[in-house]
């Protein structure tokens, strides 16, 4: 198989470039950064630089290819810094990427979404694929754009199009260089003990699980499906134990209550408008009662069944930023530990 991965240098595209070549595709990849090569280390790949505004480029690099994984996102799950970019990256991107993709004859596209897309059942239920999003967008922008960017695939189905879509939970493991989920485990080794922890709780998938799927998905998906891919739904207490242990630290001692949670965003909020940054942001903080469960079945039963546990790849996680300098034993985080 001759396959294109958008975004390849990113977090998951890294992790799915490997494993095509480790299965004995051949690999072409759409990177705009030079620097961030240096993550592929020595692979074997054809490689085209430019962005997804170029279609004309993109049907270059969609020539010849019998799939196309469409990883390239930017993913500011909890910024809004730059809405435009978002917009233009994750909604006009796709619609792009896709027009190419078809212009092309590529025969499929395997297209990665979130699963911000889904909407979160009330209490500890877990959401499947026909929960429809449900919450503000103003205030969950990144997770409007790929709605956005979901109906735009829809379209191209409707018209003939064999287009694959996988909607990930939160992405852990060895290797993110941008620290966005990874930021857990960053905040947790320096914070320790006194990161608090509210009733709610999150999804959470192993990067190699995550790419396994997309491989699998080019002979094993149903095209114009979405898949949740997840491995474990876990309360904020079970998950920030679990990274407190990966790092060989405390667990959290407070317990944040539900009440506290909207004065401590607004709090939050007026920080950073005065340019003060916080490890959290204010809508990450309002849902930190919610439980952002997910059903991933379908996916298990369809495309891969989980692999890597958390616990190791938190374990495995801390390793790889330790080992990269990401972790930070400065005074503080000295004075933490000691108490």
């Amino acid at each position: 198989m001759k396959a294109l991965v958008t975004g390849a240098t990113g977090f998951v595209g890294s992790h799915l470039t490997r494993l095509l070549i480790e299965r004995g595709c051949s690999a072409r990849i759409l990177y705009r950064s030079q620097n961030k090569l240096s993550v592929l280390g020595d692979l074997e790949y054809e490689a085209i630089a430019g962005d997804l505004d170029d279609i004309a480029l993109m049907e270059a690099a969609c020539a010849d290819c019998d799939a196309v994984f469409h990883v390239a996102a930017k993913a500011d799950y909890w910024k809004d810094d730059d809405r435009d970019a978002l917009w233009r990256i994750n909604v006009d991107g796709t619609r792009n990427l896709l027009t190419a993709a078809r212009s092309a004859g590529v025969d499929r596209v395997i297209f990665t979404s979130s699963a911000s897309t889904i909407g979160i059942r009330p209490g500890a239920e877990p959401a499947d694929e026909s929960d429809a999003f449900n919450l503000p967008p103003e205030r969950f922008w990144y997770a409007w754009s790929k709605v956005k960017a979901e109906e735009i695939v829809a379209e191209f189905v409707a018209e003939g199009m064999d287009i694959v879509t996988l909607n990930p939970t939160v992405i852990i493991g060895p290797g993110d260089l941008n620290a966005i989920s990874g930021s857990f485990v960053i905040e947790a080794a320096r914070w320790q003990w006194l990161a608090p922890v509210s009733s709610g709780g999150l999804a959470v998938i192993d990067v190699r699980d995550v790419a396994r799927a997309h491989f699998n998905a080019v002979e094993r998906g149903r095209s114009g499906e979405r898949y949740i891919l997840n491995s474990a739904n876990l309360s904020y207490r079970q998950w920030f134990g679990l990274i407190a242990s990966a790092c060989g630290v405390r667990p959290p001692a407070f317990f944040m209550p539900d009440w506290l949670l909207e004065p401590t965003a607004r709090f939050i909020e007026l920080l950073r408008a005065l340019g003060i940054k916080t490890p959290m942001d204010a809508n990450q903080t309002r849902l930190g009662s919610a439980c952002v469960f997910f059903d991933g079945a379908k996916a298990q039963r369809e495309l891969f069944k989980p692999s890597i546990d958390i616990e190791t790849s938190l374990k495995e996680t801390f390793a790889w930023y330790e080992q990269h300098g990401y972790i930070k034993r400065d005074l503080l985080t000295r004075l933490i530990g000691l108490v």
